[in-house]
């Protein structure tokens, strides 16, 4: 079983601070016998929060792509004491078949689409520009491609096209000319290496650029070698059918009448994925915003977590009969 330390009030000593958490209990006003579905779990932050609401008759089923983070969190879930917990090591687009096994259909179904702090600061993860590690930056460690295959052996069209498209960055021809520069003097294998390369394809302008030059070709990278934004649109797809479902006054699987998702993003990408998606339920007449969207971290939490600046929580109701 997992040892888990006392926590403090931030919940850093868990690996990993959550953010968000007082709005997102806020709008989605978790009740004692709900059930829970966390299509991301991490190191359980969110879901801990809202299990201690949910109670001795409450149910929670984590997902997540990291099995070590999902047995921290299984943990972390149990010892709140709620009725039921089930942890399923899967890709959140799969969440109609997790769904499937669990005891009943969810009230509230939340996904943080950020990773933890532990996977950031684990160097053999290869995540950061700032930490020395193998150019990996897999999700899911089984996962079939890393991020040196694609660095080390995409055509430079295809590389400049995941940079410019993933990244929004403006310098992506640039950066995919300079690393099939340096791959041809030998492999590229390190998360260092990749950083230095963006940083001489920035050239003079890395001096005035607001945050450091690899940070969009790193997000690029990682969004491709993880799939997240498919992933994300499969989630997407799959809350829709289920809102459609309920909206008809059928019984889902997956989602209540009346159930409450919220979803956490991290950049435009994603915030505009979800955003269209919620948008398309309510024009629908299947959901509704408790509060106009999106919400942001405080400058309070900024302050006390920096990770949670680029933070935006939407929330939808569905409507049901």
């Amino acid at each position: 079983m997992t040892e888990l330390p006392e926590t403090d009030s931030a919940g850093a000593v868990h690996g990993h601070t959550s953010v968000l958490i007082d709005e997102l209990l806020h709008l989605t006003q978790p009740r004692p016998g709900e059930c829970l579905l966390d299509c991301t779990a991490g190191r359980g932050g969110h879901a801990a929060a809202i299990a201690e609401r949910l109670g001795t008759t409450g149910g929670v089923l984590l997902l997540d792509r990291d099995q070590v983070n999902l047995e921290y969190a299984r943990a972390r879930v149990a010892s709140t004491g709620v009725g039921v917990v089930q942890a399923q090591q899967r890709d959140f687009r799969w969440v109609e078949a997790a769904a499937a096994s669990f005891t009943r259909p969810a009230n509230l179904l939340i996904a943080d689409l950020g990773f933890s702090s532990n996977q950031v600061e684990d160097g053999q993860r290869g995540l950061s520009f700032r930490t020395e590690g193998p150019l990996d930056m897999r999700l899911d460690p089984s996962g079939s491609t890393t991020a040196e295959e694609l660095v080390n052996e995409l055509p430079e069209t295809e590389l400049a096209q995941i940079i410019w498209e993933l990244g929004e960055e403006p310098l992506a021809r640039r950066i995919a000319q300079r690393i099939i520069r340096e791959r041809q003097v030998g492999p590229i294998r390190t998360t260092t290496q990749l950083a230095l390369i963006v940083l001489r394809a920035y050239g003079s302008r890395a001096e005035s650029s607001r945050v450091h030059p690899a940070t969009r070709t790193f997000q690029a990278i990682r969004i491709a070698v993880n799939d997240e934004l498919g992933a994300l649109e499969g989630l997407l797809q799959v809350v829709e059918r289920a809102s459609a479902v309920v909206g008809r006054g059928e019984a889902s699987q997956l989602l209540t009448p009346g159930a409450r998702i919220g979803i956490i993003s991290f950049h435009s990408l994603e915030d505009r994925l979800v955003k269209r998606a919620f948008a398309r339920m309510m024009r629908a007449g299947l959901a509704r915003e408790p509060e106009r969207g999106p919400i942001c971290a405080s400058e309070g939490e900024v302050e006390k977590n920096p990770r949670s600046r680029s933070a935006k929580l939407r929330v939808v109701a569905l409507v049901g009969r």
